[in-house]
């Protein structure tokens, strides 16, 4: 059974229109194994994804992760991680350490393969691992949007953006 409908994740994310029916059924599978399935959990989860991947157009990480060089807290501590586990997902997942966390729970070997999350079905899927790794669906409960933006972005970039998104997501499933 879906939990949205390819009408409906187009009318959230209408700039990702000719992108939704490839990302339609990875969608729903992710939201049913991590129970992102009430209309306030589905309305949050898809204003965030939508905002990070640009409407599903980029599932990964526009800038080269030169940044990330280095960066023990994400993990990187060999020359060339902070390129090769750059932002990648539907929730861009960074940093080696991530990227093997998320591997270890999907069953897949990212730390061989990071291009892996480019993939429609591991887009998705580690949007949802890592939405319901840092307890979104309970603040997404407690309407606690802004607070999730900050678990997912480490700030509040784009923040009305998101919130335009969350509200238009909430308008589509009648909340």
């Amino acid at each position: 059974m879906d939990i949205i409908t390819l009408s409906q994740l187009s009318e959230m994310l209408p700039h990702g229109r000719s992108r939704a029916p490839r990302f339609i059924a990875p969608l729903n599978n992710a939201m049913h194994v991590y129970q992102i399935n009430t209309p306030l959990r589905i309305a949050a989860f898809i204003a965030q994804i939508g905002h990070e991947s640009g409407s599903l157009l980029y599932v990964k990480e526009l800038a080269s992760g030169n940044a990330y060089e280095g960066r023990q807290d994400l993990g990187n501590i060999f020359p060339g991680d902070g390129v090769k586990y750059k932002g990648r997902g539907l929730l861009q997942i960074t940093g080696r350490s991530n990227y093997l966390k998320c591997g270890n729970a999907l069953r897949i070997d990212l730390i061989s393969h990071p291009e892996l999350l480019e993939q429609p079905i591991y887009a998705a899927l580690s949007a949802a691992w890592y939405w319901d790794r840092h307890g979104l669906n309970e603040l997404a409960d407690r309407r606690a949007f802004k607070q999730i933006t900050k678990v997912i972005n480490g700030g509040y970039n784009g923040l009305a953006e998101r919130e335009f998104m969350y509200n238009n997501c909430k308008k589509i499933l009648g909340i």
